[in-house]
């Protein structure tokens, strides 16, 4: 039976796992910064009113749906900060990092992000379009980190710890 072989199998030390850590902190600060900006808030209307996951936003404005988002990208970086220490903190980050990654239906709900055609270029990106497809990097990191801290969250919570 043929299977899926992946070189890192092994043992080995968690802790080039940190540098991931970092940078999505980095990551979630920096994009929570954004939503408090009239700027962003305005950009990221269109896809939030589109969608069948948070177009509930709205009932907190224009401003106000930006900044539920930005509150939210800070409480992630914290977590992943907290992560450092403690694993079950490092878990709950980690998988809500990868819920955010719900912006990738914004391909699916946002009308115009993706123009499909039978030119030579099958997807005719818009800028948009371009801006989601990072999500699924920042999904695939915290996936990694989620499971990585999920072994060490279990026995933490099994026998009491944080």
């Amino acid at each position: 039976m043929m299977g899926f072989n992946v070189a890192e199998n092994g043992g080995g030390s968690y802790r080039p796992l940190a540098i991931l850590r970092w940078v999505m902190v980095v990551i979630f600060v920096s994009f929570g910064m954004q939503k408090f900006t009239l700027q962003s808030a305005q950009g990221i209307a269109q896809f939030i009113s589109h969608s069948p996951f948070i177009s509930w936003l709205s009932v907190f404005g224009l401003r106000g749906e930006a900044y539920v988002l930005g509150v939210a990208e800070f409480v992630i970086a914290a977590l992943l900060v907290a992560g450092s220490f403690s694993p079950v903190l490092s878990a709950l980050g980690s998988f809500m990092g990868m819920v955010t990654a719900i912006t990738w239906s914004f391909f699916f709900t946002t009308p115009g992000v993706v123009t499909w055609s039978l030119s030579t270029d099958p997807m005719a990106w818009n800028l948009a379009g371009e801006f989601l497809f990072k999500d699924i990097v920042l999904l695939c990191v915290c996936a990694v980190l989620f499971l990585a801290s999920l072994p060490q969250s279990v026995v933490r919570l099994r026998t009491g710890g944080a």
